[in-house]
């Protein structure tokens, strides 16, 4: 079952209108009993919907499917079945899913990877962690199984048919190209050769952007009809370009949501994602094609790259997306003592965490549009006991990345050595084993560290002793030759895999829409 959902958006609402929005006008309904949500410190007391005003609601539900059809475009083939849930079915259908949904289990299983970037710290624990984070975000869903929107019986009636202009997007979407195929293709299962690990890696990141298509979307319509509500001289985000800035950066502000202002970097950023970099790229094609190209258009030939979306332009005019091959490691692993473990793309929304998390906001604004390529592999020890297979220490990693001039090379090269001491306990430089000063040469308790700058490539190696981490990197570098000395691949158009935080991106989205990217 895949969600696709809305949440409380008063905030929103009043930075659109410019006028703040009272929270409970007009509200009879009941009073729930207090709340007290993980991380929290003040009860919150949530006012029930009455009947009455559920009954107003679904009533209108045709006028706002047939509102948001006119605006995208997307015909209607069937009529949309709503319903309102309370707080405590969604509190317990969202702890069932997170234990029984692959999305979950697949974003527990990409922990490991991304401690050892050091993108998530070594004690830090994933499972706890997004339960609370997803109980503070969450409160709405698209079903598409059952084809039926979800509402909640807490959000504000002011707020509910904003909300509902942005859910009822999705079934529209799920009804144009259906949600269940469209947006659930991923590749399952771990590649076991070098055919599947190209396989993975040429239809990768596939899943971040159709995620980031389908929230960017919903959020014109979520934009479009908050200003056709309150009757604003611009009839839609398109006659308002302005609008999907003020957007995207009042997305930011979490000082209402004390879970997410102390999530770990990744985390808020791959639930930010899709709707904000998921709206600029929708408004970017709205402003520049029109309606039907930037909904029906972009769904039957959606993009294949975080890189598209954060650079719309690179979508319009068709242009290839840099994608790196593997040779074929698998001979040298298992001499090693290695076993498969994960394989991806390491995107251009992958960089833009990593520098600036290492290096800082600035760095990363600067540094992710100069990314033209990237790829890593990790590896499990096959001697490694239960025990430490739950640790970092089981895991080696090879990351190859390809920039688009030296200079943006060496900042990535610099910023990745520096955060080393941050990783790892007892790092300890080996200036004897270096060939030359654009080469690093670290031990750790973890296995050895490469990190080796040659013009336009940057290597890293983690885990890997360093005479087979120079074997790989050496194979690497041998399957892709510099520009122009070699054939450009373009990303797949399905079935995709997972690049690095795509797991992530898909999970959040999978659990359904959350209330920061509403703001």
């Amino acid at each position: 079952m895949s969600w696709k959902s809305v949440l409380c958006a008063g905030m929103l609402v009043g930075m659109v209108t410019g006028a703040a929005v009272a929270q409970n006008g007009g509200n009879d309904g009941a009073t729930s009993p207090p709340v007290l949500e993980s991380g929290e410190t003040k009860i919150k007391v949530d006012t029930i919907l009455s009947p009455g005003q559920e009954k107003k609601l679904l009533e209108d539900e045709g006028k706002i499917l047939q509102f948001v059809s006119d605006k995208t475009q997307l015909p209607i083939k069937a009529p949309v079945q709503c319903r309102f849930v309370s707080r405590e079915s969604v509190a317990k259908d969202l702890r069932k899913r997170f234990d029984d949904d692959k999305d979950a289990k697949r974003m527990q299983n990409s922990e490991l990877v991304l401690k050892k970037f050091g993108l998530l710290d070594e004690d830090f624990k994933m499972r706890p962690f997004l339960l609370s984070l997803l109980t503070e975000q969450i409160a709405g869903y698209y079903d598409n199984k059952t084809r039926q929107m979800n509402l909640l019986d807490w959000v504000p009636i002011d707020e509910q048919k904003p909300v509902m202009a942005h859910e009822l997007t999705h079934a529209l979407q799920d009804q144009t190209v259906n949600l269940n195929k469209w947006d659930n293709q991923e590749i399952e299962g771990i590649a076991k050769n070098v055919k599947e690990d190209n396989k993975h890696i040429e239809r990768d990141e596939t899943d971040t952007a159709r995620e980031a298509v389908l929230e960017g979307q919903a959020m014109v319509s979520f934009a479009d009809y908050v200003l056709a509500e309150q009757g604003h001289p611009a009839q839609s985000l398109r006659d308002y370009p302005q609008l999907a800035q003020q957007l995207e950066s009042n997305a930011g502000d979490m000082s209402d949501s004390p879970i997410l202002a102390r999530a770990p970097l990744v985390l808020q950023q791959s639930l930010l994602f899709p709707y904000t970099a998921g709206l600029g790229f929708e408004d970017a094609v709205l402003t520049k094609e029109g309606t039907e190209p930037a909904f029906a258009g972009v769904l039957a030939a959606p993009p294949d790259s975080s890189y598209e979306i954060m650079t719309p332009r690179a979508y319009l005019r068709h242009a290839s997306i840099p994608v790196m091959k593997l040779p074929d490691i698998h001979p040298m692993l298992k001499d090693a003592g290695f076993e498969p473990y994960d394989v991806g793309v390491m995107g251009e929304l992958d960089v833009r965490m990593t520098a600036e998390l290492f290096g800082g906001r600035p760095l990363a604004e600067a540094l992710a549009p100069e990314w033209d390529g990237g790829i890593y592999y990790a590896a499990q020890r096959k001697s490694a006991t239960a025990a430490e297979k739950e640790t970092t220490a089981s895991l080696a990693l090879l990351y190859s990345s390809q920039w688009k001039n030296h200079d943006s090379a060496r900042s990535f090269f610099e910023v990745f050595e520096q955060e080393l001491p941050r990783q790892y306990d007892g790092l300890k430089r080996l200036r004897d084993k270096e060939k030359d000063e654009d080469e690093r040469v670290y031990s750790t308790r973890e296995g050895d560290v490469l990190l080796t700058l040659e013009d336009r490539k940057v290597w890293v190696s983690e885990g890997f002793d360093l005479a087979l981490a120079q074997r790989l990197r050496d194979a690497v570098d041998a399957a892709n030759p510099p520009a122009g000395e070699g054939p450009v691949m373009r990303a797949g158009v399905v079935a995709p895999s997972q690049d690095l935080v795509g797991g992530l991106v898909k999970g959040f989205q999978s659990f359904g829409m959350m209330r920061v990217g509403l703001r």
